[in-house]
């Protein structure tokens, strides 16, 4: 038995390699999958009300369809508005802003003592020629790519729905052997994903927000589009609130007068992020969703690496996924409460009286 065991670790070690390294590979397939999976438990209490009203379920299909046509039209308005708002600015606006960055730039070489930039515009040291080309090329194939995942994904969202791919039998037939046990954990899957989501959304809708209203009142330049750069970012867990108080603190300090009304800019979408991102969502999540901040950052870093942006982004409903499965069995609960972070307690052997 031990040997057993043993040969079982073993190969356990050899295959978790390679199926992260074949997720990789064939990230092209697994990401639309995974994502229109999450997509598609986030519409089923919707499939199963339309069908208890006798709604076909082609029908049914089609009204999601529409929704998701609506969701795109809002977007692309949106997008609109923002570059109408980034084009009506005058050109002084951008002299006002290269003028800065010079400045900050030759600070920064007075500081160091060392000449890193040519005389002139800083910007020019970093755009030319080559590098437009390289940008444009790579800004092409991002385009490509997304349209054909975007594609991809509503694809497979049609399938989840239509249960040409039945995702609880498929549970009930590979890790879960009982029917019970298959329909409770996909239940508690939909439900904890779908309040996830919810709550990112309203989150990271009222970041947005409040961005957006914090550029409108100290002057920063393109609220809507900060607004709207909040909201997104705010979907990769931890990261994105970091990244979006960074560049807009970088964009304010290029824009605005290094005095107070800088600083209680900066503190205020600091407050905000705080607010939303550090008390209310974990509120709103409740304590039976928490997930242990090392479990976030190595789950951040692991999908990250394998996925990029869409594995930042999917990294916890993955891990909320996988959590929930290790639940489910008594060698893998030591790894769901590792995952939320609550305490281990370990029974020891009692010891016989002599």
């Amino acid at each position: 038995m031990k040997d057993l065991k043993t040969t079982n670790i073993l190969l356990l070690i050899l295959v978790v390699p390679v199926v992260f390294y074949i997720l990789k590979t064939m990230s092209f397939i697994f990401i639309p999958l995974i994502f229109s999976m999450f997509i598609a438990l986030l519409f089923l209490p919707l499939m199963r009300w339309l069908a208890k009203r006798k709604i076909h379920n082609f029908i049914s299909i089609f009204i999601v369809l529409l929704i998701f046509v609506g969701i795109f039209k809002i977007g692309g308005e949106l997008i609109k508005i923002t570059s109408r708002e980034i084009l009506a600015t005058d050109s002084l606006f951008f002299e006002k802003a290269i003028a800065k960055i010079n400045l900050l730039a030759a600070s920064f070489e007075d500081f160091l003592g060392i000449n890193f930039f040519e005389e002139g515009n800083v910007l020019s040291h970093f755009v030319n020629s080559d590098t437009i080309s390289e940008n444009f090329g790579s800004t092409f194939d991002f385009i490509g790519n997304t349209v054909s995942m975007t594609l991809m994904t509503a694809f497979f969202v049609i399938l989840w729905l239509a249960e040409s791919i039945n995702f609880q039998k498929f549970l009930n037939n590979t890790i879960l052997k009982q029917k019970f046990a298959s329909v409770k954990t996909f239940m508690k899957i939909e439900k904890d994903l779908i309040k996830f989501v919810k709550v990112k959304f309203l989150v990271s809708a009222l970041t947005g927000l409040g961005f957006g209203l914090a550029c409108y009142f100290f002057d920063v330049s393109f609220p809507i589009f900060w607004g709207l750069f909040a909201f997104l970012i705010n979907f990769i867990q931890m990261i994105g609130s970091v990244v979006s108080v960074i560049l807009l603190s970088l964009f304010a300090f290029v824009e605005l007068d290094p005095t107070s009304v800088l600083l209680f800019f900066i503190l205020t979408i600091t407050l905000i992020q705080v607010i939303f991102g550090g008390i209310l969502e974990p509120i709103f999540m409740g304590r039976s969703f928490s997930i242990n901040i090392i479990t976030i950052l190595v789950m951040l870093m692991l999908w990250g690496y394998i996925w990029g942006v869409p594995g930042l982004i999917m990294s916890i409903p993955i891990t909320v996924f996988l959590k929930i499965i290790f639940q489910q069995f008594p060698q893998t609960k030591l790894l769901a409460t590792l995952i939320s972070g609550n305490e281990v307690t370990i029974k020891l052997p009692r010891l016989k009286k002599t």
